[in-house]
């Protein structure tokens, strides 16, 4: 089957660098201990042709010289090796698909294939996928190959874990080029967060809890950009709107997480719904960034000077200070120049309450599309 999706004009990255732009310097490189060693790392990392910031690459060398002659033990350094090994090789894999939108997809490996869950994944997989998304999944069974075959073997990732009591990969994207092993469930995780635009979950047991609260911690962290988060039950099943459940009386209730912790996420049963949940949040919004102390939020369109003036007296609590305004791209953007037409707004966010950050790009979607 031919690839139905298309490019579209999506941030190529997450940021996972807590907003620090992305800079050259050499004032971070580090020392192995020895200046003739350090020198020579130096040489080799600016002989190496195609590389964009040999700084960065001096850096890495260094850290795995002194890695090599520190305090690990030998278990630990191939961890490491295999850690950013496993990171490489996944970057490559998903690297000449970079434009094009993903959706990572979660839910239970011991799902049946005749069970509702199951269907209704397939169901929004081959809806998401219409609506321009190519699917991430665990490559396994149950969940995992109700979106792969949902999505179609063209428009699929499986990103499969070594285990010794799971089978392999499902037979939707079995020995497919877009098919990668992971021994680390971390490495793993990166690249379902980093790799996708949305997320959905459908039910499952452990491990889908632990990619859903992993995906919730960073957003709400702002240790990844804000990006929806959908999570569907089977039309007339109640798996998630029980957590929902939990989730206010256990974590809400007493204190631990806000309100606007709730506007990180979506409860439905409904497969449209569940899909334009995800369509709108990209109506105008299209990506963010930080750049110093300043949000620089892009626009598929302008907003009014009248809209602008609401979303500063509305979301002033997570505004540090000054006004929101409506500017083009920032000179430190000049590595993103497929992104230069847009439009930006720009202000100084507190870096906190991410929930209300989102809610604010909801109104950014809501006033752009009048």
């Amino acid at each position: 089957m031919a690839q139905q999706t298309k490019p579209l004009s999506q941030p190529r990255e997450k940021d996972f660098t807590g907003g620090l732009t992305h800079s050259i310097s050499c004032s971070y490189v580090g020392s192995t201990g020895e200046r003739d060693l350090d020198k020579k790392i130096m040489e080799i990392a600016r002989s190496i042709p195609g590389v964009s910031d040999h700084c960065l690459l001096a850096e890495m060398i260094t850290t795995a010289v002194r890695t090599s002659r520190g305090t690990v033990d030998e278990s630990d350094f191939k961890l490491m090796n295999r850690a950013l090994k496993e990171m490489r090789q996944s970057n490559e894999m998903f690297n000449p698909y970079d434009k094009y939108a993903k959706i990572s997809i979660y839910g239970s490996a011991r799902t049946d294939p005749d069970a509702p869950e199951y269907l209704a994944a397939k169901e929004f997989a081959h809806k998401m996928r219409e609506a321009g998304y190519m699917a991430i999944t665990g490559a396994g069974p149950g969940i995992m190959a109700a979106a792969n075959e949902g999505a179609g073997r063209a428009d699929s990732f499986g990103l499969d874990i070594t285990l010794p009591f799971e089978a392999s990969a499902n037979e939707f994207i079995k020995d497919d080029p877009k098919l990668f092993e992971f021994s680390y469930f971390f490495t793993r995780k990166l690249s379902f967060i980093k790799e996708c635009s949305a997320a959905a979950a459908f039910a499952g047991g452990v491990g889908t809890m632990d990619e859903v609260f992993e995906a919730l911690t960073l957003i709400q962290t702002g240790k990844t950009t804000v990006y929806p988060l959908v999570l569907v039950d089977a039309p007339g099943k109640t798996y998630w709107k029980s957590w929902e459940k939990f989730v206010r009386e256990c974590l809400y209730d007493q204190g631990w997480i806000s309100e606007s912790d709730f506007a990180l996420f979506k409860v439905t049963d409904n497969m449209e719904e569940a899909v334009k949940e995800i369509t709108d949040f990209y109506r105008v919004f299209h990506s963010y960034r930080y750049i110093g102390d300043k949000l620089v939020m892009r626009l598929k369109s302008k907003l009014s000077e009248k809209n602008i003036a609401e979303l500063q007296d509305k979301y002033a609590d997570i505004i540090r200070s000054g006004p929101i305004t409506q500017e083009g791209p920032h000179e430190d953007e000049v590595n993103e120049p497929e992104m230069a037409h847009l439009p930006r707004l720009v202000f100084r966010h507190k870096r906190r309450s991410f929930g209300t950050l989102r809610r604010f790009i909801d109104d950014v979607n809501e006033m752009g599309s009048q």
